[in-house]
């Protein structure tokens, strides 16, 4: 029987959308099926393995594309995260930071400008440099007065180790953090030289002992004592220097040359803001070499820019609540870098965390810029082999006896798949288990 062009034409754009539906289904199809052999061989992988048998690991892998959890082991249960914790301070970070940090809040009343911290880790910082906060004072015609006080908490975290008060990654917490909260100790002419020079007459010879040279500062107090020998070539250390009022306001006076002088007021609600570096540039110097003091002291840069306490453990209620209030499991969060063991995340809502970031930042060249890249960058540099285009981004955290990775992981078939991998007491040594991490990572991205 003869059919009309309409009718013929009616057919075939029937038989069209039926072939896409078809296709549409095959590939889907596809999709399932090949989540659930990549499912499989991680099961299989995590039963067999001799390495995650010996100790508590968990595990999950994430489909951002799906939006569907693909494997998890122990993805409920709650692991120590170190330095994972910085996800959740970077995140907070895109979330509430303007492209450019403040680094100064002022008022100028009569013939005086007032100023106040902002918490902003950038003043001088080695690597950052932030540099128009300083300028803006030097160059000011006005006496000078700093306002103290907007920071309530204590110079530790809730949690830190207190004998790690010596080492660098353990600086105190403040509102106006000058120079990294570091004194920078140097040999030159086997002689030692220190930066900021205002602790040059800090510095006191001890008997010789054995050992290795290092600078010990006094528990409570800015004397740091190092051995009677020639300082060895190449020597370079980073000690915390103890904070107090007259600590920060003699370091001002000598950094900037001139007199600044105290001054009791609250911050009134008219003082304007001087902006610094970018804000991706300090998540960046946050998260590639896994700086504990820029974590804290991002904490207390969202507290002044959402207007409430300077606290931590107040801000980060408040991000958790404003921010991160689905969250599949409601963790113990209680510091920016991780350095308390009182932090206790689930690897199933890291990969939650890690997708709220992808999808924030919608831009995975931006994103994976800002983390340390496999082979490539940052603490995950000798982590993986360097290949010509890096698979892993994202990010580690290590104390003793344990270890944790989390970030994306790009496959050869163009798949980006969210992981969090956390593994904690074990008596191994940490080369093992980073080792046996790095070969899972590793086969998903070859073979799925």
């Amino acid at each position: 029987m003869h059919q009309g062009p309409n009718k013929i034409k009616s057919s075939l754009s029937s038989f069209g959308k039926t072939t896409l539906a078809v296709l549409f289904c095959a590939q889907l199809l596809s999709g399932c099926s090949a989540d659930r052999r990549l499912a499989s061989t991680l099961k299989k992988t995590f039963k067999r393995s001799p390495v995650l048998r010996q100790y508590q690991a968990g595990f999950a892998l994430y489909d951002p594309e799906n939006d569907r959890m693909i494997f998890e082991k122990d993805a409920e249960k709650y692991f120590i995260p170190a330095s994972n914790t910085k996800l959740f301070t970077f995140y907070a970070g895109l979330k509430i930071l303007p492209e450019r940090v403040p680094a100064l809040r002022y008022v100028v009343r009569n013939d005086s400008l007032i100023f106040w911290g902002t918490g902003d880790p950038s003043f001088l910082q080695s690597r950052l440099k932030g540099k128009k906060a300083f300028d803006f004072l030097k160059q000011s015609q006005l006496q000078l007065f700093y306002a103290p006080g907007r920071y309530t908490g204590q110079v530790y975290g809730k949690g830190w180790a207190w004998d790690d008060y010596n080492d660098y990654y353990q600086a105190e917490i403040n509102d106006f953090p000058i120079q990294d909260n570091l004194v920078s100790l140097s040999e030159k002419s086997s002689l030692l030289q220190v930066s900021p020079g205002f602790f040059r007459d800090c510095l006191f010879k001890d008997a010789d002992t054995a050992g290795p040279f290092r600078v010990v500062r006094d528990f409570n107090t800015n004397a740091f004592h190092y051995h009677d020998r020639p300082v060895p070539q190449g020597y370079h250390e980073q000690v915390p220097y103890k904070l107090s009022l007259a600590t920060t306001l003699s370091l001002l006076a000598d950094t900037l040359g001139r007199g600044v002088s105290l001054l009791e007021l609250k911050m009134p609600a008219d003082a304007q803001t001087i902006e610094d570096v970018p804000r991706d540039s300090l998540l960046r110097e946050m998260m590639l070499p896994s700086d504990n003091f820029i974590a804290e002291q991002l904490i207390l840069l969202y507290a002044n820019q959402t207007g409430i306490e300077m606290n931590t453990d107040t801000t980060i209620n408040y991000i958790l609540k404003t921010y991160l209030s689905d969250l599949p499991d409601r963790p113990s969060w209680v510091d920016g870098s991780g350095l308390s063991r009182m932090n206790l995340f689930t690897p199933r809502d890291i990969t939650f965390l890690l997708n709220k970031i992808y999808k924030t930042v919608n831009n995975p060249e931006r994103l994976y810029a800002m983390l340390p890249a496999g082979g490539k960058t940052g603490t995950l540099k000798n982590a993986y082999p360097a290949t010509e285009k890096p698979f892993v981004f994202g990010k580690t955290g290590s104390f003793s006896n344990n270890h944790n990775q989390s970030g994306y992981v790009l496959t050869k078939k163009g798949k980006t798949y969210l992981f969090s991998f956390m593994n904690n007491s074990y008596t191994l040594p940490t080369a093992a288990v980073r080792q046996e991490m790095v070969r899972i990572i590793t086969e998903i991205h070859e073979k799925f």
